[in-house]
């Protein structure tokens, strides 16, 4: 029989339906319920996509016995992180404390005013490998619960003060300049895998702000013949998407590689990944000119529009790892298999030998006996011709498949990352189709994803939005409608952008401290309020806020724009000294703010050449806007006229401006 979760709508939640447990969604009628009855929470935080997760719900949770355990000394509550990242990063945040290790699933067990005491991640439902069994830390936990029920409730308050440390940390009184971005700069060089790129060793994820901090710092710091950071950035650039972690049939990357060099992943596919390191292949081939990096770009824009892509024009959040309860199996191949695709396409049988040693396809195969396909032959080596061919054959092959579980709940502030993706390499690339989803994906989130009084919603599904949006959503969007003006100088998504900034402030922003909480003043709070930081794997609300109100700052000219984003800094940037390659979006902000920032403004009926230029090449450290003779928003384009009727950039620095050019090469020579 169908428990309360039957009447949700998370993926996740809904795959917990049919469990003999008792399971409540979070909300006021489950922490009511403890307290009425004094009962302990036992909390169960997870995703769709999360293998793990599927282990212990198949092993524990569908298990009668240890479900009727669950049920008679519990109140259970299931929460997707996904959906509520403030349950999940405040309960994570404790088990870290508690224990010095977190993930998922997360298992915390909490005291009726929602206060944690105990907690871990995946339990077996017998002893194993030196870990307890579930049943035995759920009799432990009620012993504890029943006999020192003291020692609990003393240490509440103290638990309570360390969950909002974040919250009341003050602001550092030292001043900021390059002397933190050398030592972030160092921290993050000691910590390079200088073999098989990225950071520290297995399991390998793939760092795309701490790689954007890396490319962007070495465009201005790098010797000419030195192994510095640009060298990094492609070292693990190419390392990934030559890797397994790298879908070489239908493009696209895995959440995480198990091992250090990038072969075996873990093969859930989720937007927010994929968003973002579209742009960064996107970043590298505009630094580097490989077109290895464009390739590698527009398969992962591929894959999500032809994979994530939903109907009104949102993303879908992740596909799952598992397909028919085996993980991975949907993506592996064996080589009989592989050649009979083969043959089904027009290659000829010399052909198909080379395409099979370019992957490493062996009849032993690298994962449980078949093969994860990765490339083989170093990253200047000329793919073998046919290989588009036999993409395709085994991309129509593998769809016979039964595929992987699908996440089709739209995340705000993942989409936000997609419209970031699509709407600079639609640019870029000059292909409208990404510009088209884009605008569609914007459009969508700005109308379809809002509360009847017009505040921004976390997630959408089966044509309803819920649960109020948190700080990174605003700050990821205000981001990402930024790029799109950027992209198409179509002033409604600079007024969206605009309107996003001052909606964050007034109910995210610490006008005492500094920066900014995770949740809206007019939220329901839980028992801290936080302040989040961290990017990895997604940028923290916090240094996303920075970045874009640094940005705004520089189009509207307004300073109080970027005296938020310094109140950013002034909390946050010493603690990412401690462990750069983990704040690598909040570093890249830092570094804008610290460099000379070009304003180009193009003014004109028809911008197009001018426009190619500013978007040629690498340039982190410009923001452009546009539009006809007469546009007055943003700021920056205020007062710009047309030379003698001819289309003309402008180029300044703090709005002053040199004088207005309208040839594309004098303006390649002012942005040297």
């Amino acid at each position: 029989m169908p428990n309360r979760l039957a009447d949700q709508s998370s993926p996740y939640l809904l795959q917990h339906a049919e469990n003999p447990v008792d399971w409540y969604a979070w909300g006021e009628e489950a922490l009511g319920r403890a307290k009425s009855e004094d009962k302990p929470i036992l909390l169960s935080v997870g995703y769709s996509a999360c293998h793990w997760c599927h282990v212990m719900a198949h092993e524990s949770f569908e298990n009668p016995a240890i479900a009727k355990q669950m049920n008679s000394e519990f109140v259970c509550i299931k929460v997707d992180r996904e959906e509520r990242p403030d349950v999940d990063d405040l309960y994570m945040e404790a088990v870290q404390a508690m224990t010095g290790a977190g993930g998922w699933p997360l298992t915390v067990f909490l005291d009726p005013e929602g206060v944690p005491f105990h907690g871990g991640t995946y339990y077996p439902p017998e002893p194993r490998q030196g870990m307890p069994s579930f049943p035995q830390v759920m009799d432990a936990v009620i012993d504890a619960y029943r006999n020192r029920r003291d020692e609990i409730d003393q240490a509440s308050g103290q638990v309570r003060e360390g969950l909002g440390a974040l919250g009341q940390l003050e602001p550092s009184t030292e001043g900021l300049d390059a002397t933190v971005l050398n030592q972030a700069a160092e921290g993050m060089r000691q910590n390079s895998d200088a073999v098989n790129g990225g950071f520290g060793g297995a399991p390998k994820f793939p760092p795309a702000s701490a790689l954007e901090f890396m490319l962007m710092r070495g465009q201005k710091r790098q010797t000419a013949g030195a192994v510095g950071p640009l060298d990094h950035v492609q070292l693990t650039l190419d390392r990934m998407s030559g890797g397994g972690i790298y879908d070489q049939v239908g493009g696209g990357f895995a959440r995480y590689a198990v091992d250090a060099i990038w072969l075996v992943p873990h093969f859930e596919k989720m937007l927010y990944d994929n968003a973002q390191l579209a742009r960064l292949y996107l970043h590298g081939y505009q630094a580097f000119g490989h077109e290895r990096y464009e390739r590698t770009c527009r398969e992962t824009l591929d894959f999500m529009l032809r994979e994530l892509h939903g109907p009104e024009g949102g993303f879908y959040s992740a596909l799952d790892a598992d397909s028919e309860g085996v993980e991975g199996k949907f993506y592996v191949w064996d080589e009989d298999e592989m050649r009979e695709a083969l043959a089904e396409s027009d290659l000829a049988e010399a052909s198909i030998e080379r395409i099979l040693g370019y992957w490493g396809v062996s009849p032993t195969g690298n994962f449980d006996g078949k093969n994860v396909l990765h490339v083989v032959a170093g990253p200047g080596t000329a793919p073998p011709p046919g290989l588009d061919e036999a993409r395709q054959a085994l991309l129509a092959h593998r769809e016979q498949r039964v595929r992987p579980g699908l996440d089709d709940k739209r995340v705000c502030s993942w989409n936000a990352l997609a419209i970031s993706a699509f709407a600079e390499a639609g640019a870029a690339l000059g292909r409208d189709d990404y510009l088209d989803a884009a605008r569609t994906c914007a459009s969508f989130v700005l109308e379809q994803m809002r509360d009847e009084e017009g505040h921004l919603l976390r997630t959408y599904k089966d044509g309803h939005a819920q649960i109020p949006a948190y700080l990174e959503d605003h700050a990821f969007l205000l981001e990402a409608l930024l790029t799109l003006y950027e992209a198409t100088f179509e002033e409604r998504w600079f007024a969206a952008a605009r309107e996003t900034a001052e909606t964050m402030i007034e109910r995210f922003g610490d006008s005492e401290r500094g920066g900014f909480f995770v949740t809206a003043s007019d939220a329901v709070q839980l028992i801290a309020r936080r302040k989040d930081l961290g990017d990895h794997p997604i940028p923290s609300g916090n240094s996303s806020a920075a970045y874009g109100l640094l940005r705004l700052a520089k189009l509207t000219g307004e300073h109080s724009y970027a005296e938020r984003a310094e109140g950013v800094f002034a909390l946050f940037a010493q603690v990412a000294l401690q462990h750069a390659d983990g704040f690598g979006h909040l570093l890249c902000a830092l570094q804008f703010h610290l460099s000379e920032v070009r304003e180009v403004a193009l003014v004109g009926d028809d911008l197009g050449e001018l426009a190619t230029v500013t978007r040629r090449g690498y340039r982190p450290y410009l923001v452009r806007a546009g539009g006809p003779e007469g546009t007055t928003e943003p700021a920056l384009m205020r007062d710009r006229t047309t030379v003698d009727g001819r289309p003309a950039a402008y180029v300044c620095e703090n709005f002053s401006c040199k004088a207005p050019v309208t040839a594309p090469t004098e303006l390649e020579a002012l942005l040297a």
